[in-house]
């Protein structure tokens, strides 16, 4: 014979309906998102192990102003997996209108 099956709920169905519960007390606040960034072409910049900067340029790897750090805060930065004598690559995208002294 089958048994029966007793009434007894779980914490979902309780919480399912409790309607005290599902009610906003207080309408949620409004924030506003930040207007979307645009960023210019990619750009290539190498870091050695004393964390100096060089991005190529006319043909030759030159010195470049900012380290990577001070980029990561404006600029998207991605490390590339290949690395160059040493060197670590990034590539990095800043926004349009933001240009660092030596950038190409």
């Amino acid at each position: 014979m089958a048994q029966r099956r007793r009434f007894n709920p779980n914490k979902r169905q309780m919480a399912r309906s409790a309607p005290e519960t599902r009610t906003l007390r207080r309408p949620p606040e409004v924030t506003e998102r930040p207007a979307p960034v645009e960023y210019g072409k990619p750009f290539i910049i190498m870091e050695d192990e004393a964390k100096q900067t060089f991005i190529y340029k006319a043909g030759a790897w030159v010195p470049h102003a900012e380290s990577i750090s001070d980029c990561r805060q404006v600029c998207q930065v991605k490390v590339l997996p290949q690395k160059l004598n040493r060197m670590t690559r990034y590539e990095v995208r800043c926004p349009v209108g933001y240009a660092p002294e030596t950038q190409a």
